[in-house]
């Protein structure tokens, strides 16, 4: 089933934002001239970014801050993919939503998508609610000159490795957890589009063989700062546009951390791929691949989430379905089925999360009952 991008109708009650063009709106030229004074952009550097497709993999913190600085900063074209929906703990720290997206459970990207639309209705924005697999990071990335890391997981950030690196494209990762704050550029072999190329630096993989194993800290488990997560984001946007305005050369070739609290900083050299890398030497891409990739993977917050990717549901139907059982709400992006202490969050493609628990058995034993299997 071909993934399609939302364009959803205006948000009720506002009035649709002119044209950049359209006579009274504002003008490209007012909107970014303190951008275009500044030496590093200029002119040529501004025709640049508004010709630049930009993915981010994520919307939460992170992704959500990210995608509000190139916006701003007037990238044309951004493609957000996010599995999940806004909620009230998402709002200290995740700058694109508001109360009204977690009372109503909006999806991630579509609530960034309909801010954008507000401070920047010259930005073309592709809302994608899905989970970044195998199977599509493909169709849902190959558009884009460069890819921004904005994830809580490690399995998802050694796809879009596998991904980049097959493909010579450019991505940054970037974390936030508690105070500490990191980002890295990863530069594989290729070219840009318009033929310029680049030194290839270290990927991932080439610092990190393996994903870590055993427990890892999350914003559950240790909180997180906004700061944190602000100055990772300012940082990988800063990166980006060094590389969308043709300047790869002055891209950072390390790996920067900072913990805001204490005030600990350090650096890892990225700058040049490690020989033998099972990635960008050996060209195996074993995450590309879905190999060992679970059905059912645990995504935080007292929750699991259930991969049932291309099974169309009836939200309509479903809720007649459930509504015996339990409380059920839906609109045309998502179902919420709760039912004692358990929330079934039902997307379009048969995708769930399924909140409090985080038994895989308890998760499953819920869909197949309530859902199907």
């Amino acid at each position: 089933m071909p993934l399609t991008p939302l364009d959803l109708d205006p948000i009720p009650g506002t009035t649709p934002t002119a044209s950049p063009h359209s006579s009274g709106s504002i003008t490209d030229e007012d909107r970014y001239s303190r951008q275009i004074l500044f030496p590093g952009i200029g002119a040529d550097g501004q025709q640049r970014l508004a010709q630049a497709h930009v993915a981010i993999a994520g919307c939460g913190a992170t992704g959500a801050a990210a995608a509000s600085l190139l916006a701003r900063a007037g990238v044309g074209t951004l493609t957000l993919v996010d599995r999940d929906f806004v909620e009230p703990s998402n709002l200290q720290r995740q700058v694109l939503f508001d109360e009204s997206d977690a009372l109503q459970a909006l999806p991630k990207t579509e609530a960034a998508r309909r801010k954008i639309a507000q401070f920047n209705s010259g930005i073309t924005v592709h809302a994608h609610v899905a989970d970044l697999v195998p199977a599509n990071i493909a169709e849902l990335f190959a558009q884009a000159d460069l890819v921004l890391d904005a994830t809580d997981n490690f399995e998802t950030r050694y796809l879009v490795n596998d991904y980049a690196v097959s493909q010579g494209k450019p991505w940054i990762y970037a974390a936030a957890i508690g105070a500490y704050a990191a980002t890295m550029n990863i530069l594989p072999r290729g070219a840009d589009s318009t033929g310029q190329s680049w030194e290839p630096t270290a990927c991932l993989a080439c610092l990190f063989p393996k994903p870590p194993s055993g427990p890892v800290e999350t914003c559950d488990t240790s909180g997180i700062l906004a700061t944190a997560v602000n100055f990772a984001a300012s940082i990988q946007v800063t990166e980006a546009l060094k590389f969308l305005t043709g300047q790869p050369e002055r891209m950072r070739r390390t790996m920067l951390s900072f913990d805001l609290w204490s005030s600990e900083r350090s650096e890892i050299s990225a700058s040049r791929p490690r020989a033998g890398c099972s990635v960008c030497d050996e060209r195996s891409f074993t995450h590309l691949a879905g190999e060992g990739r679970p059905h059912i993977t645990l995504c935080g917050r007292n929750s699991v989430q259930i991969h049932e990717h291309h099974r169309p549901v009836d939200f309509a139907a479903m809720r007649e379905r459930l509504a015996p059982h339990g409380d059920v709400r839906f609109n045309d992006l998502l179902l919420r089925f709760v039912r004692g202490p358990h929330t079934i969050t039902l997307f379009a493609d048969g995708r769930a999360i399924v909140q409090g628990t985080t038994d895989t058995t308890i998760a499953r034993s819920l869909y197949a009952r309530f859902i199907g299997s």
